[in-house]
């Protein structure tokens, strides 16, 4: 069928973030495409919600079956107020809400062959198998994509045909590789050599390859793709390049991305499937998942019902009709060897009558990303079949499992979560008390999982909801509890009250203090007394690490998650049980570490050089100089007063060849050509006369430049190209003697650093005397969400010169603001799907005491259908001596009444634990070392603990603090053991 008019623009303010991930092409491909969404149950309303955030054209929703109790543990669009109301009906006008620009419209008929022509996705879940077979084969026969997706209590099943030759455009999330080159030689093969630096052992043999800004074998640039060949030393062989022309200079190769096609069938896919796993025994548990879920559906067929909660009647019933399917064949001819595995077949039956919000949430971001694959060709879809299962989430003592009278319905909304694990478990789940750090993206679909199993939803439970940020409009398309009139307010306390709306019992406190060392009066030993547990959904792993290191010191479970684009990851660690939370190395020295000064000012070999350059422009010339001439004007100071050669460098590009004030826009554009000028050494005439094909990113840059020259001293801008060119023609050259040569490629070494002479500086005193009348300047705080405001803009000119006067290939607008704004990635799919997982490891944390076994770090990487689960490591047990401990442990004392001193507990650590303490800290305040004087021992060791922290801090105890941590090393240890924190109870 026909896809809706996509030609309407993008509105890149909301789908920022996911630009990132599908880009321009792909996103158009989405606006216009229509969608056909059966069975609006949880999983149903999961995939109609991430379709709806990510900007589908039109979603079409049918169900017309009622609502019913049980759907309500799973349902977030559903309320008691819905019940017997159309599920599709009662669902269409909150996911409307969600993104006004996607139509969501109801269809209340039965679907029919001509209504699937209308669309190019349908979805199906939780359908019937025959429902299946019929609307699947309708779809294969025209050409739809199809979908079917399913879950029973903690198994899942997703079904994906998009016809017997689907095209995928861009198979891979990774952008395109890059690099500049350094020569090519004549021959046959020519041999390209890559300048220092650049990253050859990401190319390999047989990608394909072209090559762009080539100046000499200009044959090459823009060339069909070309297939190479990575030689041992990392050169790479081009192909012949004999009768080219002589390679001179610079350039830039780039990888092209291949299509790729799939192939479906349904004749008898749905029936036999076809599983990709790692392993064998991955292979025959889906298998044995698949003959589970047919099962199923024969006895639903045979008794008008599925089986009861936990009944074991009915569950022998579904295994011996598992028992009696035709076995799965390996191939056409090849009978599966394994025998079926009964009893998971068994403890699925037992546990099928009920309805996860975890599970759907985690099936429900999948299945809706094998519909983005469909319609926007983009990334490679799932080769058929996908069976997922958490029944690691029931006890492993088969005595603890629920009866089937615990499981009985109830005329709850947890009824399709008691169905699973009990109204026993309902009960803990109630009274937990839980801190959710973070309300973005990963925080509301955990506030909405939480909402749902009803976490803390007791009068004697609560949960409390920290962030300090508030909602901007970028948010909206994959923050779902937010609406485009929460702008502006806080995420924490919009965030709780959607919380409360999905579920009314919920006992949700917002705080937007931050959770860091300056609010650990806040969020102290009596706060953290009555947390049961925390679930951590933050963008930084220097936040993660300090909530990880609260959750040591406290002994409380932590559940972490975290996304980059189709990325993610979701964590648990258990006092104990498992190792605690470390922030990858890699990331953890990489985050918020700039480049070198001298590499970035002096020597750049790459975009990201350039760009963190161009910000730092930005920064001296619109901020801090703006700073500190607002100083100069209040203070009535002179530069003799300030730290001279600094201020002098600053400030006399900012004057450029202005010494007045500018007046209008003229002046602000005769500075930015000024500046231009400084920093390029393009002549001007070649930009006006020849217009050369680059002649855009200087235009900007000076454009950029003048409009936020003139935001800084309160003036009127301007967005007219023609005008400006006009007005650039009638503006003299800048004379190069008025201004220092301070980014010069070259000459930047020996000029940035000559000294400013008494003349110079007598003449920028002037200029500044000048400047002080008038009102204060107004400092720019670079602001990347905002398109309008020039200052991407600004960067973006700036960094693609410099990387033209460096020969370094440079980046589009989008990578720049990326790179620059420090932007992650991040997709509706990825962030609900990481929620999903931790939801169910909140199931094993909540039900009591679990072993280690029982635990699953998940990763998942959905643009290429991966998905690891495995068991968390152990705590690492570290021993001095006698001693055994790992990084949950640490050494109590108790202060004693009266309190015991210095000396005293020194003499405590070696009778009880046969330390003798050489070092004993709290914080960086020193309280005793082996090593000092007779004299100050005799000072330090008659005091009281307390008496002597406050000596040495000027800080006594805070009230309700319980103990001070004291860090210590013994006598003869290694510098590297880090031995357990000494808590001090007081």
């Amino acid at each position: 069928m026909d896809a809706l008019d996509a030609s309407k623009l993008l509105d890149e303010e909301l789908y920022s973030r996911q630009l990132y991930v599908l880009g321009s092409p792909a996103m158009q491909r989405i606006q216009g495409a229509r969608v056909l969404v059966s069975g609006l149950q949880g999983l149903g309303a999961e995939v109609a919600k991430n379709l709806v955030l990510m900007g589908v054209g039109s979603l079409t929703l049918h169900d017309p079956h009622p609502t019913c109790w049980s759907d309500l543990a799973a349902q977030f669009l559903l309320s008691e107020q819905d019940l017997e109301r159309s599920r599709a009906e009662a669902s269409q006008e909150l996911l409307a809400q969600l993104n006004r620009a996607v139509q969501v419209v109801v269809h209340t008929g039965d679907i029919t062959e001509d209504l699937l022509l209308d669309f190019q996705v349908v979805v199906l879940t939780a359908a019937k198998l025959e429902e299946q077979l019929k609307v699947g084969t309708l779809c294969h026969k025209h050409g739809v994509c199809f979908l079917a997706a399913d879950t029973r209590g903690l198994v899942g099943q997703l079904f994906c045909d998009f016809g017997e030759d689907f095209t995928v455009q861009d198979p891979t999330e990774a952008e395109p590789l890059t690099a500049a080159i350094q020569h090519i030689s004549q021959g046959s093969p020519g041999i390209l050599t890559l300048r220092k630096g650049a990253n050859t052992h990401y190319f390999r043999d047989g990608d394909l390859v072209t090559f762009s800004g080539i100046e000499g074998m200009v044959e090459l640039n823009d060339c069909d793709p070309r297939s190479i060949h990575v030689r041992e030393d990392g050169s790479l062989e081009i192909g012949d390049t004999t009768t080219f022309s002589r390679y001179l200079r610079g350039g830039a190769i780039t990888e092209v991305k291949r299509p790729k096609t799939v192939r479906h069938s349904l004749d008898t896919a749905l029936l036999q499937p076809h599983v990709v796993a790692q392993s064998s025994q991955e292979v025959h548990h889906a298998h044995c998942l698949h003959q589970a879920f047919c099962a199923l559906h024969k006895f639903q067929h045979l008794h008008g019902r599925p089986p009861q909660p936990w009944d074991p009647v009915d569950a022998e019933t579904v295994v011996g009709l598992a028992r009696d399917l035709e076995p799965l064949k390996r191939t056409e001819e090849e009978p599966l060897e394994e025998p079926l595995d009964e009893a998971l077949v068994r403890t699925v039956a037992l546990s099928s009558a009920g309805v996860l919000s975890p599970m759907v949430a985690m099936l429900g971001a999948v299945a809706a990303q094998e519909v983005l694959k469909a319609i926007s060709r983009k990334f490679m879809p799932l080769d058929q079949w996908l069976y997922f299962d958490a029944l690691d989430c029931l006890p492993e003592d088969g005595e603890l499992l629920p009866s089937p009278e615990d499981c009985a319905l109830r005329g709850s909304r947890y009824d399709g979560q008691i169905a699973v694990f009990g109204a026993g478990f309902q009960e803990k789940l109630r009274r937990q008390h839980y801190l959710l750090v973070g309300a973005g993206a990963i925080g509301c679909e955990l506030l909405k999982v939480f909402a749902l199993v009803g976490l803390g939803a007791g009068n004697s439970g609560g949960l409390t909801v920290v962030d300090m940020d508030h909602i901007e409009r970028s948010n909206l398309s994959r923050q779902f509890l937010f609406r485009s009139q929460d702008v502006g307010r806080p995420k924490a306390e919009v965030a709780a009250a959607a919380a409360r709306g999905l579920n009314p019992d919920l006992q949700v406190i917002p705080l937007t203090y931050p959770l860091d060392p300056t609010t650990e009066h806040i969020y102290g030993d009596n706060f953290f007394s009555r947390v049961d547990g925390v679930a951590a959904a933050l963008d930084s792993f220097q936040a993660r690490r300090y909530v990880a290191a609260r959750c040591t010191h406290y002994l409380k479970p932590l559940l972490e998650a975290g996304t980059s684009g189709t990325w993610g990851s979701a964590t648990v660690f258990m006092p104990h049980v498992t190792e605690a939370y470390r922030a990858p190395a890699s990331a953890a020295a990489s985050e918020d570490a700039p480049y070198p000064v001298c590499t970035v000012r002096y020597f750049p070999s790459t975009a990201e050089h350039t760009l963190q350059w161009a910000r730092h422009e930005f920064e001296e010339l619109f901020r801090l100089s703006a700073e500190t001439i607002n100083h100069h004007q209040q203070a009535h100071t002179s530069l003799a007063d300030m730290d001279e050669p600094q201020t002098l460098t600053l400030l006399k590009p900012v004057l450029g060849v202005l010494r007045v004030r500018p007046q209008n826009w003229q002046d602000c554009v005769a500075w930015a050509l000024g500046h231009w000028k400084l920093c390029f050494h393009y002549g001007i005439k070649q930009l006006l006369r020849h217009f050369p094909p680059n002649k855009d990113t200087h235009l900007l840059y000076v454009l950029a430049a003048a409009n936020l020259y003139a935001q800084m001293h309160g003036l009127p801008g301007s967005q007219d190209w023609t005008a400006l060119r006009e007005l650039l023609k009638l503006l003299p050259q800048p004379d190069p003697q008025q201004m220092a040569p301070i980014f010069a490629s070259n000459l930047e070494l020996a000029s940035a650093s000559a000294e400013f002479g008494p003349e110079q500086q007598k003449e920028l005193n002037k200029a500044l005397e000048v400047w002080s009348v008038g009102p204060p300047l107004k400092p720019l705080m670079f602001e990347k969400d905002d398109d309008s405001n020039f200052h991407v803009d600004f960067v973006v000119a700036a960094a693609s010169l410099r990387c033209q006067n460096y020969g370094i290939p440079p980046v589009n607008r989008a990578q720049s603001k990326r790179i620059v704004g420090q932007i992650i990635p991040a997709i509706a799919t990825t962030t609900a799907a990481v929620a999903g997982l931790l939801g169910l490891e909140l199931y094993k944390v909540v039900s009591g005491p679990r072993p280690r076994s029982a635990f699953r770090h998940s990763y998942l990487h959905l643009a290429e259908n991966y998905l690891i689960r495995y068991m968390p490591f152990a705590p690492a047990i570290q021993t001095f001596h006698h001693l055994k401990w790992t990084s949950w442990d640490r050494l109590k004392v108790p202060a004693g009444q009266p309190e015991r001193t210095l000396e005293s507990l020194l003499a405590h650590l070696q009778e009880q634990h046969g330390l003798r303490v050489r070092i004993l800290l709290h914080g960086s305040a020193l309280l005793y070392a082996a090593g000092w004087s007779p004299e100050k021992q005799a000072q330090h060791l008659p005091l009281r603990v307390t008496e002597l922290v406050q000596q040495l801090t000027g800080q006594a105890p805070a009230p309700g603090q319980r103990v001070l941590v004291l860090e210590l090393s013994c006598e003869g240890d290694d510098e590297d053991t880090a031995f357990p924190p000494l808590h001090y109870e007081l």
